[in-house]
């Protein structure tokens, strides 16, 4: 629905409410709808999901479409995450934000901050996520409010063309809204603390769900020891899950991720449930790693299981986990993916150990023997280290094709005294092209980096308090961030703005007209920036 047109529903409802209402301006009215594009954030997810699909079916048709986001940790993240995208690129398409379960913990919990372990209330998680949402409305509301200033300028001015080429700009304005693929970890819980959950997080905008097979109450994040796994049909119970909170909620696209940790999970808590030998629980029980039992030396609390005629006996930790066979990871990755796809996840996840193209599709190679158009969620995880996993596959190639790498120590990549060499600039072209390379060769449809703004955050502010409590003092502040801010067009240089001072004068014009008291006048501070 146009602008205008929204005026001219909001006269007529006006109208049907008679004098009671003749205070009521539908003009302003209108434009408050137009601000608030999402009323619910049920609307967000449809919304989105929608926009996922759509990015699903166009990277299969080319994998030059991959999509690609940032993990954020607060709605202001996000926002400034997303106007950036805007102004230097134009469009929010195949953009993404990520929402971590371990950013979650580590910066949102009312406990303080706790490892990846969801020992966070499960409640946070929902909470943030409208709260993503709500800043992102928030900037499509600033940014629509400057153009109706600039339309009622140009109206009051008489000129015709900025008039009609700012309806249009109004009418066709593109929404911070974006997807969020949001962590639910291991699922909180059973089947039905999933389900309810998952209903939670939906409501608050959720269009797609990323859920981890590991044991709830053992889980760990992806790039940590100790990792303990769930039998494929415990897994299945909570994609059903989700399944069903996305059909209640009234969102038939709604995106499942599985996750898969069994490339650096080495054990489980269960022997799963087999009726007949080849069948999925069977499967999973062959990863065991057992002993053959003579009956006769059976001991006291054993277990036991059989396959082929033999008594197996699984080896069992004191922690009465049971442990897999070293070196069945992959295979138990493959054999997750192809499970969870044939049972109702749209996308996969495999946590890895290190960035390599090649170790990531030699598991999608197999997954697609099976499900030709399977596709991945890609962590490009601050947990690896860049620059030495690059430097050294780098001189592992040059090793294999006998170029002289006498020059390098290669447990030492990471100095510093390589990074003008030959060897760190292919690396780091490397780097640049893993998300193409990876998307084209290893079925990733998203990249996305799980902790980024944590990081930034952290680097930022220690180089500002080193300045600034340093001999630079207020110079370390107007130099390194606010010049920076006006210069780079930064939009929050303006931060009453960006707060929604402008937005709050809108409506106070609109709910007491003359006899608003607003903020933005002459002695406003804000105007010394108006030229910035």
């Amino acid at each position: 629905m146009t602008y205008q047109s929204h005026i001219a529903q909001m006269n007529e409802t006006i109208a049907k409410n008679g004098d009671s209402w003749a205070a009521i301006d539908a003009a302003s009215a209108a434009r408050m709808a137009v601000q608030n594009r999402f009323p619910t954030g049920l609307d967000i997810a449809r919304y989105t999901a929608k926009i996922m699909r759509e990015d699903m079916e166009a990277y299969d048709k080319d994998p030059a479409n991959y999509t690609q986001s940032l993990g954020c940790w607060h709605g202001f993240i996000a926002q400034q995450k997303m106007i950036s995208i805007k102004k230097h690129f134009g469009s929010t398409k195949r953009r993404y934000l990520y929402l971590s379960g371990w950013m979650v913990a580590a910066l949102r919990s009312e406990f303080g901050p706790l490892p990846d372990q969801s020992m966070h209330e499960k409640t946070s998680v929902p909470a943030l996520i409208e709260e993503l949402y709500t800043f992102l409305k928030q900037a499509d509301a600033r940014e629509l409010g400057g153009l109706f200033r600039e339309l009622d300028e140009a109206k009051a001015k008489g000129d015709a063309v900025n008039t009609h080429r700012l309806l249009k700009e109004i009418d066709d304005h593109q929404t911070h809204v974006v997807p969020i693929i949001a962590d639910i970890d291991a699922g909180f819980g059973n089947a039905e603390a999933t389900y309810l959950l998952a209903k939670k997080m939906i409501e608050a905008g959720a269009c797609a769900l990323q859920i981890e097979n590991q044991v709830s109450d053992e889980k760990q994040c992806g790039h940590q020891d100790g990792k303990v796994t769930v039998p494929h049909e415990d897994f299945l119970q909570k994609i059903r899950a989700i399944r069903y909170a996305f059909l209640e909620m009234g969102v038939p696209d709604g995106i499942i991720v599985a996750r898969t940790d069994s490339l650096g999970a080495g054990l489980t808590k269960q022997i799963a449930f087999s009726k007949e030998p080849g069948d999925l629980g069977d499967q999973y029980n062959a990863f065991l790693d057992c002993d053959e039992v003579d009956p006769a030396d059976i001991t006291n609390g054993q277990v036991f299981i059989s396959r082929d005629g033999k008594l197996l006996a699984p080896k069992r930790l004191p922690s009465n986990l049971y442990q897999f066979r070293a070196g069945t990871g992959e295979d138990r990755c493959v054999l997750d993916c192809i499970t969870a796809l044939q049972h109702g996840a749209d996308l996969l996840w495999i946590e890895t150990e290190k960035p390599h193209v090649e170790q990531i599709a030699g598991m999608v190679d197999r997954v697609r023997e099976v499900i030709p158009n399977a596709k991945l969620v890609y962590n490009n995880s601050p947990s690896f280290n860049w620059t030495l996993n690059f430097r050294q596959q780098i001189f592992d190639a040059w090793e294999k094709e006998g170029k002289d790498v006498s020059g390098y120590d290669r447990a030492r990549l990471m100095s510093i005294d390589y990074d003008g060499t030959e060897l760190a600039a292919e690396a780091d072209e490397k780097i640049r092209t893993f998300q193409a390379d990876a998307a084209k060769r290893a079925g990733i449809f998203h990249h996305l980096i799980t902790l980024p703004t944590y990081h930034t955050a952290a680097l930022s502010t220690d180089n500002l308090a080193k300045e600034y409590f340093g001999e630079q003092a207020m110079l370390g502040y107007v130099k390194n961030v606010q010049r920076e801010e006006i210069r780079q067009g930064i939009a929050c240089v303006k931060h009453q703005n960006m707060a929604g001072s402008d937005i709050g004068d809108d409506h106070k014009e609109y709910f007491a007209g003359e006899a608003a008291l607003k903020a933005g006048g002459k002695d406003n501070t804000m105007n010394q920036f108006a030229a910035a």
